[in-house]
């Protein structure tokens, strides 16, 4: 299996280029008011998202980050097939990680990105 070539993160209101490379969604909620052709999504990675649970408890908060990454990294750990598919789809393209938080440093993309560049 081919690793990325690059691993970005990308709030789904910016607008899609075509150097995103594999464009995927991994957020549990799709975002408010975005239409599903603006997104020019490959694909959707619900499963990916963090826990109901852990997004409310997190709301966000840079104090709560940490403890975020963890508790959401330990969830990752039971998506290996998931993020394996998602891994091989992209070939060795760029991928990129969409979002709809407001948050761009402070968000599950960001620590998937880490957690997926740990992995490979």
């Amino acid at each position: 299996m081919k690793t990325p070539s690059d691993i970005q993160c990308k709030r789904a209101y910016d607008t899609p280029e075509k150097s995103d490379g594999y464009r995927v969604l991994v957020d549990g909620i799709w975002p408010r008011g975005r239409r599903k052709e603006a997104l020019e999504l490959d694909e959707w990675r619900k499963e990916l998202a963090p826990s109901k649970k852990l997004r409310q408890w997190f709301k966000h908060d840079p104090q709560r980050w940490d403890t975020f990454r963890q508790r959401y990294h330990k969830e990752l750990d039971k998506q290996k097939r998931a993020i394996d598919d998602m891994l091989k789809a992209c070939d060795g393209h760029k991928l990129t990680l969409v979002f709809g938080a407001k948050e761009t440093e402070y968000n599950n993309a960001v620590a998937l990105k880490e957690y997926l560049e740990k992995r490979t």
